[in-house]
């Protein structure tokens, strides 16, 4: 798709896509159980139903699947395998690849998936296999209806779209209501600049499951008072993404960064113009880098998407600046340059899903990619733009499924204060600052673009107590590939351990970063990941931290960071 393009339409190549990827879902099935997938079995291995099913239902002359006999036995099969491992609620076990499980749960993604496919095989089904599914779903939206609609979440937004789906196929008006009701609080929940918050501020790669849920939600009810929702979070999004299609970490209370992912979007943003450039640009990247359309992705687009005009997204452009309503974000676009600074705060949160607010400032080049930040983890103060007080205090114990997350008395990694701004010279926008307030200390961060090749960084702080202080440049590392220390020190990052090293030049990945006296690097830093029930990470999770001590005589570091 070119970049002059003001239409979006990606239905050709989601069908060939679709088509294209039946045959490799249809080998990895269990013809005797009708589990898909690779053992141990988990129930969102059955989350492929959707896309065969609407292979199975797209009557198109380039789709051979069509109303195919082997197909839908394949597609009965694998309801028949969510059927059988129900239990009394309707729940499966919440097991995930690595063994681990984590109790019952009413899968939402895969109880989505389930309905939208029993909608558009069941009038082919036989009797008993269509009573058999009849049975299993009925069981598990009646739960879902008493048990998962209490809060607004991503997961029950994404069970409410599921359940007006269910309300359809079983003429169930009052689970119609519900499910409509229940939209409704999502929309109220909506920040004004398009985002919704499960803690404290944005939940940037969670808002795509809100957008998602309200979209498909749309494409089933025809109920337009979702639209407004979907232009604001199709607003937001097009700003919080970075030139090579990588999601914007800065700002995210829940993810950091994921280095290469190009993010398609959903169908809720095609309900719009600005949603549409944005889908448009991410599938043009993705095509270009000769990545496949996933087939579900294709499924719900051919399904529920919408084709027509694309504004293009602010990141086409070559100079941009966006500050949003709340004054929280300041996003700072000067070709080949890309800044984010966030100045959202959050004291610790208990919870292992929500992360520390403890990352304020990002750096990304066209060339080489995100180089700085990488955002926010748990237990881990070296990934902190600033900590005052004891480092050693906080840190995951290899193994501990249940820690404490709360750092004990003499350490301090989160602020309590933030402000983000742009800092203009001559009324000429020219660079971004953060200012962070930890107890009774106070950092600032600022970052200015010099030329398309070199940044300024500039960290300081003037310690007011005895408590150390610390800066931290978060990196973002490439392991296996070639890092320089100083003048001559070359080695593959591997997971040798650098523990404070004195540098004061550093290169890795297209990158060097010219570094003052009394610079320290540290690696691995490695995150707590609290999708794994022990936190483990892995290298490629963890960062490259340059330290920076304060104090009386030390109290400002400028740093250059240029590209070759």
């Amino acid at each position: 798709m070119a970049e002059s393009d003001a239409v979006f339409d990606p239905r050709a190549a989601c069908l060939e896509a679709l088509v294209a990827g039946v045959k490799p879902i249809l080998d990895c099935q269990d013809t005797r159980t009708g589990r898909f997938g690779t053992k141990p079995w988990i129930a969102t291995d059955q989350n492929r139903l959707l896309p065969l099913a609407a292979a199975w239902a797209i009557a198109d002359p380039k789709n051979p699947w069509h109303h195919d006999r082997r197909l839908l036995n394949a597609i009965m099969l694998g309801g028949d395998a969510l059927v059988d491992d129900q239990d009394p609620n309707g729940m499966w076990t919440f097991r995930k690849k690595d063994g681990s499980t984590w109790g019952q749960i009413a899968q939402p993604w895969t109880y989505t998936r389930w309905i939208r496919a029993f909608a558009l095989i069941r009038d082919a089904m036989p009797a008993k296999r269509r009573a058999k599914w009849e049975k299993g779903l009925r069981l598990g939206y009646e739960n879902i209806t008493k048990r998962e609609l209490r809060r607004v979440h991503n997961i029950p937004c994404h069970h409410a779209m599921g359940l007006a789906c269910a309300a359809q196929v079983f003429g169930r008006d009052d689970w119609r209501r519900q499910a409509k009701a229940f939209m409704k609080k999502v929309i109220a929940e909506q920040h004004a600049d398009g985002w919704w918050s499960e803690h404290v501020g944005p939940v940037v790669r969670y808002n795509f499951v809100y957008s998602e849920s309200l979209g498909c939600y749309y494409a089933l009810t025809g109920d337009k008072a979702v639209l407004p929702a979907l232009r604001r979070a199709a607003a937001f999004h097009a700003r919080m993404v970075y030139p090579d299609g990588s999601l914007v970490e800065t700002t995210d209370e829940r993810n950091p960064y994921h280095p290469g992912q190009i993010h398609l979007g959903n169908v809720g943003l095609s309900m719009t113009p600005q949603g549409r450039g944005f889908l448009a640009r991410q599938l043009r990247l993705t095509l270009a880098a000769g990545r496949p359309i996933n087939p579900d992705w294709a499924a719900q687009m051919l399904l529920y998407g919408k084709t027509g005009p694309a504004t293009p997204t602010p990141a086409d452009r070559d100079d941009d600046v966006w500050t949003p309503g709340d004054d929280r974000i300041v996003v700072l676009r000067r070709k080949p340059w890309f800044i984010v600074a966030s100045a959202y705060t959050a004291p610790v949160p208990t919870s292992r899903w929500i992360q520390d607010r403890q990352n304020f400032v990002s750096v990304f080049h066209d060339k080489v990619g995100l180089i700085v930040g990488g955002g926010n983890t748990k237990m881990q103060p070296y990934w902190s733009t600033f900590t005052v007080g004891d480092r050693s205090l906080l840190k995951h114990r290899r193994g501990d499924a249940s820690p404490r997350f709360v750092p004990p008395k003499g350490l301090l990694h989160t602020p309590s204060r933030a402000t983000a701004a742009l800092v203009k010279r001559k009324d000429v926008v020219a660079g971004v600052r953060v200012a962070l307030t930890y107890g009774k200390e106070r950092g600032v961060v600022e970052v200015f673009p010099l030329d398309g090749k070199s940044v300024r960084v500039t960290y300081g702080c003037t310690p007011k107590g005895s408590a150390p202080v610390h800066g931290h440049v978060t990196l973002i590392p490439h392991v296996g590939r070639v890092i320089r220390l100083n003048d001559g020190d070359s080695r593959k990052l591997d997971g040798t351990a650098l523990d404070g090293v004195a540098v004061g030049r550093l290169e890795h990945a297209g990158w060097r970063l010219a570094l003052p006296y009394g610079s320290r690097l540290h690696w691995p830093m490695k995150a707590h990941n609290p999708y794994r029930k022990t936190g483990h990470s892995t290298l490629t999770e963890a960062r490259l931290v340059v330290g920076l001590p304060f104090s009386k005589a030390a109290t400002r570091y400028d740093l250059t960071l240029s590209v070759e």
